[in-house]
């Protein structure tokens, strides 16, 4: 893809093909596949608030609206160099609603990941952020990511509604059996009576409270 983009004299570069340069690829879909990561981050801090923050010893995360990291897939070069200079990266978490149109979702995973290959090259830690929309993104979700190292999912917000607590918790369990991770990096909650399975299985659940909640216990 960035091959043929390159060889067209004059033509820019819209959709980012310079991010999967030398890129293998998996899946029906072709996501860009991504090196294992074993390291745990220590604590994290949003993309946005990460702009203008000195303190580098932590991960680097996108559990937040999107048109707050809407910016570094328009221009990713700008934010290399900050980017490096913390412990590593959670991939993006571009949204996947369950209303949204399936070529939409697949898309949302590929910016996730065509990031996550371009910043490995460039020498950033990158773990990678296991999203899914409807139930049709279960097959693919996975694609491109190694077994057995470490993986990242955001359960904010899923844990209220029923309809959506049972489409995480069962797209969860499909993505323990496909990847056998050591290590789930959780932001937001996990409750025992749905996590304690996996502990049980021997994965570390290493879990972040998010943002918001921690802004209201503030308040509270």
């Amino acid at each position: 893809m960035s091959r043929i983009n390159s060889q067209r004299k004059s033509c820019k570069d819209v959709f980012n093909a310079f991010l999967v340069t030398l890129a293998r690829y998996a899946g029906l879909f072709e996501f860009p596949c991504i090196l294992p990561t074993y390291d745990v981050p220590n604590k994290l801090i949003a993309f946005s608030k990460a702009l203008s923050c000195k303190e580098h010893n932590q991960w680097v995360h996108f559990f937040e609206d999107d048109f707050l990291f809407e910016r570094l897939w328009r221009n990713p070069k700008k934010y290399l160099e900050i980017l490096k200079q913390f412990n590593g990266v959670i991939l993006p978490d571009f949204s996947l609603y369950r209303d949204m149109p399936f070529v939409m979702q697949l898309w949302n995973i590929y910016r996730s990941r065509a990031i996550g290959h371009w910043l490995q090259k460039n020498g950033v830690k990158v773990i990678p952020n296991i999203r899914y929309g409807d139930r049709r993104t279960y097959k693919v979700c996975c694609d491109g990511i190694s077994e057995r190292c470490v993986i990242s999912i955001g359960s904010h917000g899923t844990m209220r509604n029923p309809v959506d607590r049972g489409i995480f918790l069962d797209g969860l369990d499909l993505v323990v059996k496909r990847l056998k991770p050591t290590v789930i990096v959780v932001y937001g909650t996990a409750p025992e009576k749905y996590f304690s399975k996996y502990k049980d299985m021997g994965i570390q659940v290493v879990v972040f409270e998010s943002d918001y909640a921690a802004s209201h216990k503030e308040v509270e």
